[in-house]
């Protein structure tokens, strides 16, 4: 009889052999910006043939960390849910450090793409990079929101600031800091070019959303970096005060 503990641990060793594929790794960060791609995007991403990209995503999809979704002829593949998206990025900030001993660097050598997303960037449905973490920064300093390490909750003063900015923090809770859909309302994620927490969760989602339909920042076609517009720095930075951030 297998164990429950032998159950989970080829589980955990199997998604960890999926993710470490070169291929599915550039897959799975190419939809790290929120949106679904048809298999023919991503086996562009991944540098694979059309044929070879059908099966990284059926063993993506068999394993959960892939939805598939069908719209006309097409068939459009997104990361299964938040909490794979966060597990990428916490992979991507270990990834980026490097382990001791190892020889490598613990800053990254950037390329003027890779500067635009560690300014500012979507991880999957909330922001990140330098504008997300000042965000986070500037509202734990003024007691709007309070993030431990592994959860957060929104003040009464923060949500009045939240929602004189526009965003909708409607959602009905399900027990403490849990959305009605079980989604957690408000946690720190571990930013992975800044290695210090950005707003993820519910909040985190809500925030990214009131910024793009705004007008504050817009995304960059082909990566996950956004730009802030001239009306967004205005508002941002009078908001948040992200002047240094917004350079």
């Amino acid at each position: 009889m297998i164990s429950p503990v032998m159950v989970t641990t080829s589980a955990f060793a199997e998604t960890a052999a999926l993710i470490g594929d070169p291929a599915r790794a550039n897959m799975l960060a190419a939809l790290m910006n929120g949106r679904a791609l048809t298999a023919k995007e991503l086996a562009e991403a991944a540098g694979v043939t059309p044929q070879t990209a059908s099966g990284h995503l059926a063993q993506l999809t068999g394993a959960g960390l892939l939805a598939m979704a069908r719209q006309g002829r097409h068939r459009y593949h997104r990361l299964a849910s938040p909490a794979v998206a966060h597990m990428l990025e916490t992979i991507m900030s270990v990834a980026a450090g490097g382990a001791p001993g190892s020889g490598r660097t613990k800053s990254l050598r950037v390329g003027p793409r890779d500067a635009a997303l560690r300014r500012a960037r979507t991880c999957y449905n909330h922001l990140a990079g330098r504008l997300a973490v000042a965000m986070a920064d500037r509202m734990t300093e003024r007691g709007h929101i309070e993030l431990s390490l592994d959860g957060g909750v929104i003040t009464e003063h923060g949500t009045n600031f939240l929602q004189g900015l526009g965003v909708n923090l409607k959602a009905d809770t399900a027990g403490p800091g849990r959305s009605a859909g079980g989604r957690v309302f408000c946690r720190p994620c571990l930013d992975w070019s800044e290695r210090r927490p950005h707003i993820a969760g519910v909040l985190g989602t809500a925030l990214c959303t009131v910024c793009l339909t705004q007008g504050w920042i817009r995304r960059i076609e082909g990566t996950r970096a956004v730009t802030v517009t001239p009306m967004g720095r205005t508002v941002l930075d009078k908001a948040f005060d992200l002047r240094d951030a917004l350079d």
